[in-house]
């Protein structure tokens, strides 16, 4: 196919693309701000993402995924076209983009998504599972004959698969994830403390001093907020186990869907996973001792991917690297006149 080969990690909070031969070239939040007037568009990815939680009312900041799916078609379309053209500008040919998406999305939001791409500028595009992408940025041997579980913690949903000879054996997908630990934190400390913080002070919380495990040693965080009966500003400290206790719930959820993948994978699968073990990828892996956590719910060895954020688009450039397996593995390109009637599973 002409055109330039690129590998699109559509996040909830982060767009992450990878160009054959250049490896990983853009790495932003997915942000989106527009006059709330004219909705004009005044800033995409970082620049708009500075803006969240400041923006005056003439002013919107929209993040338009969620969990994992597309929420605001228009925003996605223009954030989607602003990094293609950043990535492309100097390319003749539109780009060939395959697109990870989580594997328990419906057939509608995958037409959507490819509706989506293909307006922003690309000439023909496929979708992927993030899982399997997860699986060869993480260096498995997909196509092996032994099952390997891979769990991928992103933003706004966790994808949990069983990779064997190529594809997937069995899945399932659960909107908890990073933003839900962020949501989590908020909620305890408006409960416990009354006051009020926002999701970037929720976040620095939780890459600071979080922990998937009660922590042995006791850390600290100064924050700011606003309190909750008075209004006015207000100076808290929390600590390594407040944090823990309020992301006790989520952490405890994404353990028990490893599990119950678990209960429901061929008893031959199971026991390549127990000598294989399980790999953690996506951004919300990094949760200090996440990978401790799965272990004790689970017995099996668990371990952290070498740069796990970046799995996912890593992974689509090794695919990209062997279109024609793509097309063998059933990832169909379609172009957008294609894409009418795209009902295929």
């Amino acid at each position: 196919m002409l055109g330039r080969n690129i590998g699109i990690d559509l996040g909830t909070t982060s767009v992450i693309i990878y160009t054959q031969g250049k490896g990983v070239v853009l790495d932003e939040p997915s942000a989106v701000a527009y006059k709330t007037q004219t909705r004009r568009l005044c800033a995409v990815g970082q620049k708009a993402f500075d803006m969240l939680e400041r923006n005056p009312d003439s002013l919107r900041v929209v993040q338009p995924l969620r969990d994992g799916v597309v929420s605001d078609f228009t925003a996605t379309r223009q954030m989607l076209t602003r990094y293609l053209t950043k990535v492309c500008s100097n390319s003749i040919f539109k780009p060939n983009v395959v697109v990870c998406m989580p594997s328990g999305v419906t057939n509608l939001e995958k037409r959507t998504v490819l509706d989506i791409v293909t307006a922003a500028g690309a000439g023909r595009a496929c979708l992927m599972e993030e899982p399997l992408a997860a699986a060869l940025g993480a260096g498995v041997d997909t196509a092996a004959a032994t099952g390997t579980l891979v769990v991928d913690i992103g933003g706004g949903t966790t994808d949990i698969a069983v990779i064997t000879q190529g594809s997937i054996a069995v899945s399932s997908s659960i909107k908890v994830a990073g933003n839900a630990f962020d949501e989590a934190i908020i909620r305890q400390v408006r409960r416990e403390r009354d006051v009020i913080i926002g999701h970037k002070t929720a976040e620095r919380i939780k890459t600071t001093i979080g922990c998937a495990v009660l922590p042995e040693a006791e850390l600290f965080l100064t924050v700011k907020g606003k309190n909750y009966i008075s209004n006015l500003p207000a100076t808290l400290e929390v600590s390594s186990t407040d944090c823990f206790l309020a992301m006790r719930e989520q952490i405890e959820a994404i353990s028990e869907a490893v599990r119950s993948l678990l209960e429901i994978t061929p008893p031959e699968l199971v026991g390549d996973i127990a000598s294989n073990g399980i790999v953690l990828t996506g951004g919300g892996a990094m949760l200090l001792r996440m990978s401790d956590a799965i272990q004790n719910k689970t017995g099996i060895k668990t371990r952290l991917a070498e740069n796990p954020r970046t799995c996912v688009a890593r992974g689509i450039g090794k695919a990209l690297g062997n279109l024609e397996l793509l097309v063998e593995q059933g990832y169909i390109f379609k172009n957008r006149e294609e894409i009418t009637g795209f009902y295929e599973t």
